[in-house]
């Protein structure tokens, strides 16, 4: 009984604590506006890019097998 006494001060405390309130706001209207941008970028940009990213490596690739061969 005496730990649920103890259990319910602590939720007291913390409630009526506001210390880092606007940090913690500010984190969370950072996280609402990156968030959908996280999003779109994944679902329309990240094929572009890591088709991108392919093609290129295969062209050093080829690079690098034209350079192995000449010497």
């Amino acid at each position: 009984m005496k730990s649920i006494q103890a259990f319910r001060n602590l939720l007291g405390r913390v409630h009526r604590d506001e210390r880092g309130a606007v940090s913690l706001e500010t984190i969370l209207i950072i996280g609402a506006i990156a968030l959908p941008i996280l999003i779109f970028i994944i679902k329309y940009g990240w094929p572009k890019i890591r088709a991108y990213f392919d093609t290129n490596i295969k062209e050093l690739e080829g690079q690098t097998d034209q350079l192995k061969n000449s010497n």
